[in-house]
């Protein structure tokens, strides 16, 4: 039983010593760029009332929280995402506030996956939100603080892929697809399984030429010049405006200097139901999936009492720090500490030492002889 009691459960894990050092230092360095653009820290509890992230809210699937009771019976989950409890902190705090909120956080976030997934079920977690600015100017301002905390941190290696939700509900729209259809298709577009999505719009009979309208939303990625093709394909206002958006944000990100990070990717979906027009992922060498994720939520503060166009982004550390492990990405660390070894002897003068040399800044671990 012992032993048992050593171990971690899976999805969990032990970070120490030095390993510990350079994430700590990482946060530090993206917390200060981030901080520069005028976002204040914001702390929200571990765990909330389960309709926080309820199936209303259209966050993570039900089957994946961890839930529990407290005293009073009430169903309480740890949070598996932190944007449905800012909006509703922000909600509660700042109803009459008019003018744009900007917080960052930083915090554990919990999610109970399968074990067959490989992925840690507690993860570290910084983000910004941005409450209160629905212009193509906050798009861009979000994504200049994305790139360059990155760059702070010493990542150099990577791209932000750019897509708006607003295109495919608009196809959706176009081909007259229930709300069942469309959240099916949604699925399978947004894990990438183009192969599901094609065998289910046979099944349901949609015809060949809607069917490889919408399965070429799947080709839409690449650079600007992306979005010429995929506002030809589309025929409908809403997707046509989702284009002209992104656009349009191309502009603002050109006069930023930011624009050689940037690609775009019309059938790029996410999991959260939430979110409302631009979306993007950062993606960068050694890690299978995003590193950062983010978009626009403009109506998730509604179900929560106050209505208010937002946006935002969540960077996953671990993944970060997986990332600069595989492409030997030097993280430099503070001066270590330093030893003064004593006695019984000396005690009076070491202790002396170490208190002036703690003085001026410098970390002393005091060692007793033998």
């Amino acid at each position: 039983m012992g032993k048992q009691l050593l171990h971690t459960p899976e999805g969990v894990r032990d970070i120490y010593g030095t390993e510990y050092k350079k994430k700590l230092k990482v946060e530090s360095l993206l917390h200060n760029k981030i901080s520069l653009y005028g976002y204040e820290d914001i702390q929200t509890p571990s765990f909330e009332f389960f309709d926080v992230f309820g199936s209303d809210i259209g966050t993570t699937p039900s089957r994946e929280l961890y839930k529990f009771f407290d005293k009073e019976g009430n169903t309480l989950a740890l949070r598996p995402d932190f944007t449905p409890s800012i909006a509703r902190c922000a909600s509660k705090y700042f109803m009459d506030k008019n003018e744009p909120l900007r917080f960052s956080y930083l915090g554990n976030a919990f999610t109970n996956v399968s074990n067959l997934q490989g992925k840690l079920k507690e993860t570290t977690q910084m983000g910004v939100e941005l409450i209160g600015d629905g212009s193509v100017y906050a798009d861009a301002e979000v994504l200049s603080v994305t790139i360059e905390a990155l760059l702070n941190a010493g990542l150099t290696d990577f791209m932000v892929s750019v897509g708006n939700v607003e295109y495919f509900k608009g196809l959706c729209e176009e081909f007259e697809f229930s709300e069942d259809m469309e959240t099916t298709v949604h699925e399978y577009i947004s894990n990438k399984n183009f192969f599901g999505a094609q065998e289910y719009l046979l099944n349901e009979n949609v015809d060949k030429l809607v069917r490889e309208k919408l399965l070429k939303t799947g080709e839409l990625a690449g650079q600007v010049e992306v979005l010429d093709t995929a506002a030809k394909l589309a025929d409908n206002a809403r997707s046509k405006a989702a284009i002209k958006r992104l656009a349009n944000l191309y502009e603002v990100l050109q006069q930023y200097g930011i624009e050689k990070y940037i690609s775009f990717d019309l059938g790029m979906l996410t999991q959260y139901q939430y979110y409302t027009g631009m979306i993007f992922k950062v993606y960068t060498f050694g890690v299978g999936d995003a590193i950062v994720k983010g978009g626009r939520y403009d109506t998730l503060l509604s179900q929560f009492g106050k209505k208010a166009p937002a946006i935002g982004f969540v960077i996953l550390i671990d993944d970060l720090m997986q990332a600069f492990t595989r492409q030997s990405v030097t993280v430099s660390l503070d001066e270590g500490k330093k030893i003064l070894i004593y006695n019984e002897n000396n005690f009076t003068d070491i202790l002396n030492e170490a208190q002036k040399l703690r003085k001026q800044g410098i970390a002393v671990e005091m060692r007793k002889e033998g």
